[in-house]
């Protein structure tokens, strides 16, 4: 299988992404709750075969973080593409 992929510069350092991401424009309220080593729920998949969860790794701006998708690896998400599980 093969996933198709674009290259993000965060931070002068390059991170990899899937291309069809799309990002909503409704805010999701999640400041002050959100830390590291948090798995959220991600509400946009990056592909069909992705899972559906992300670990936050760290916080890249108010509204952007730094995680890790199982199987798919690092990405940048914004706040509007997650919630917190449980």
């Amino acid at each position: 299988m093969k996933l198709d992929i674009c290259e993000l510069k965060v931070a002068g350092k390059s991170r990899l992404h899937p291309c069809n991401w799309s990002v909503d424009t409704e805010p999701t309220p999640l400041a002050g709750e959100l830390q590291p080593s948090t798995w959220v729920k991600l509400l946009e998949l990056p592909s069909p075969f992705s899972f559906d969860e992300a670990l936050l790794l760290c916080e890249l701006s108010e509204s952007e973080w730094l995680a890790w998708i199982p199987d798919c690896g690092e990405t940048v998400l914004h706040t509007r593409q997650f919630c917190i599980t449980g």
